[in-house]
């Protein structure tokens, strides 16, 4: 599951998405440079083949580590695209291009928020959408909605099988989760029953609350660490954490993880602020730059490594839900205050992700040994199974 929203204002466009998905699906952030490509050459998406564009853009996107496609990221022009899966009444197809390909593809081929609008909607009816979209559970899959925005101006477009709706922003807020919202188009094809249990609704209507006001990029990072009004995570049986936009797995019918976030400032020179991690709430948003690649190390899977920047972080994050409510305090001032310096005079890159993996083990140091679960027991029942899953060492 997922939340993607902006603020549109007179001074520009503020933009933000976490990215939920499969706990052990870890997110890779990459940059990929312009190219210039043969005529007749042709680009392998995740599960198809579709002929290549002549030119392809600058980008720098979070992915999940399987797929050829993104869940969120930005271009050379200031182009920035977050999806989110959707749940509607018309059929699932066969393996074609997934929605995270979709968003990809926009990306390198448009340099403003109608240009990427329009490539989506050629692809869509010309490739449609489908196949496995989730590496553990090959058997799921979904339709998308898409949030793309630039400098001036944001587009909703959502999708059911190869149809589709858009909706201009030109100011205010507007987020997206995971329902159809645009009307008319909404009322005819949503599946209510899925859409539901994603608290999709709860979770959009907190969001749009949190950035109504929004005058820089730090509003946007407090509204994806949103755990709702108890201000720590708290699951439920049947979809974890997902009435809030920041998720925690732990639900019987979902069970999803905000396993990377990412936040644009389109106010003048675009600049993004990315996790490059799991879990917000645990991470520091680094400051990025399409034209500023840093090498992060090698790309993670499904499995620990420690040599990977993702699962280094997941020591923190997955010891810190152990007791969230106690440990929590004793990391967030230093995380909000490193924040707020970078977002006053931003670093280079590089210097940020070191000075970010500093911090990240001065706090796993300091969450203590032998802590009790304060989690509900289906919760840490299935941590216990996910840690296993991944080879994964916890830090007790």
């Amino acid at each position: 599951m997922c939340d993607t929203f902006v603020n549109v204002s007179s001074d520009g466009v503020l933009f933000a998405k976490n990215s939920d998905r499969d706990a052990n699906e870890s997110q890779l952030l990459q940059w990929i440079p312009a190219a210039r490509h043969d005529p007749s050459s042709t680009l392998r998406c995740t599960w198809i083949e579709i002929p290549q564009a002549p030119v392809t853009n600058a980008l720098v996107i979070s992915r999940p580590w399987w797929m050829w496609g993104a869940e969120m990221g930005a271009n050379e022009h200031g182009v920035v695209i977050g999806n989110e899966a959707v749940f509607t009444t018309e059929p699932y197809g066969e393996k074609a291009l997934l929605g995270m390909d979709l968003l990809r593809l926009a990306l390198e081929r448009s340099s403003d928020a109608a240009g990427a609008a329009a490539v989506i909607i050629e692809l869509l009816e010309r490739h449609g959408q489908g196949g496995p979209c989730s590496h553990q559970r090959p058997g799921f899959t979904y339709h998308n909605s898409l949030l793309i925005a630039d400098p001036t101006t944001a587009i909703v477009l959502e999708t059911a099988g190869r149809r589709w709706a858009t909706e201009e922003v030109r100011s205010g807020v507007r987020a997206i989760s995971n329902g159809l919202t645009i009307a008319g188009f909404a009322d005819r094809y949503s599946n209510r029953l899925r859409s539901a249990v994603t608290a999709c609704r709860v979770r959009r209507a907190r969001t749009e609350a949190a950035v109504a006001g929004a005058d820089g990029p730090a509003v946007m990072m407090t509204a994806l660490r949103d755990h709702g009004n108890s201000g720590v995570p708290k699951w439920s049986l049947i979809n974890g954490t997902l009435n809030a936009p920041c998720v925690h797995a732990g639900g019987v019918l979902a069970s999803s993880q905000t396993t990377a976030s990412f936040v644009s400032d389109l106010r003048g020179e675009p600049l993004h602020w990315a996790t490059a991690t799991a879990a917000p709430c645990t991470s520091i948003f680094k400051p990025v730059r399409v034209s500023e690649p840093v090498d992060l190390g090698p790309s993670p899977t499904d499995q620990f490594d420690v040599a990977t920047l993702w699962w280094r972080h997941e020591r923190l994050h997955r010891g810190m839900l152990i007791d969230y409510a106690t440990l929590s305090p004793r990391f967030e001032r230093q995380r909000d205050l490193t924040e707020t310096a970078w977002i006053k005079d931003p670093p280079p890159s590089g210097e940020a992700f070191a000075a970010a993996e500093k911090i990240d083990e001065a706090w796993l140091e300091n969450l203590g040994e032998g802590r009790r679960d304060q989690r509900p027991h289906w919760v840490s029942a299935t941590w216990r199974h996910l840690n296993r899953s991944a080879h994964m060492p916890i830090h007790r």
